[in-house]
């Protein structure tokens, strides 16, 4: 049997911290699929179809990865229908630790079967955030360092056009 990891997340947009787990949980697992969620809590930058772009991308380099598109429904459904063996969380800091801990308390108690397999950030990306990014990118602020580079220039094209 393979193993299967999930990575959800909104990427809105994909950081380099977002890669570097990725890249990590590809390691680990046979295959690594990434669910692009639609956050309807927050606006997006990108529509769902632009992020699959930029996410395929971004890392082409990296053969065991798919990318999908999940609207509505819980996660760990999803993990289910996939046969999902682990859901992967990344966790830069403190504040993410309360969070990822009763996301993944609530997983085990409606999927027992699921793993949550957390990866501690890289230190070089623990301060990273799409919220940051996006605050620093729509101010004219270099972040070419933070993203990957096809996803800096549809950010800057994107704020071209915002403005």
């Amino acid at each position: 049997m393979s193993k299967k990891a999930l990575f959800p997340g909104s990427f809105d947009p994909l950081t380099n911290g977002h890669v570097d787990t990725i890249q990590r949980a590809a390691k680990l697992f046979d295959e690594v699929i990434i669910a692009v969620l639609t956050n309807t809590s927050k606006v997006s930058l990108f529509n769902s179809n632009e992020k699959i772009d930029l996410i395929e991308k971004s890392l082409q380099h990296i053969e065991n990865v798919q990318v999908i598109s999940h609207v509505g429904g819980l996660t760990i459904d999803l993990a289910k229908d996939l046969e999902i063996t682990a859901m992967i969380r990344g966790m830069r800091n403190t504040l993410d630790f309360e969070y990822e801990t009763n996301i993944a308390l609530m997983n085990k108690q409606l999927n027992e079967e699921i793993e949550t397999v957390i990866l501690l950030a890289d230190e070089k990306y623990r301060f990273l955030s799409s919220s940051l990014i996006k605050e620093v990118a729509r101010f004219g602020g270099d972040i070419s360092a933070f993203v990957p580079k096809v996803v800096n220039e549809a950010i800057k094209e994107k704020y071209k056009k915002l403005n």
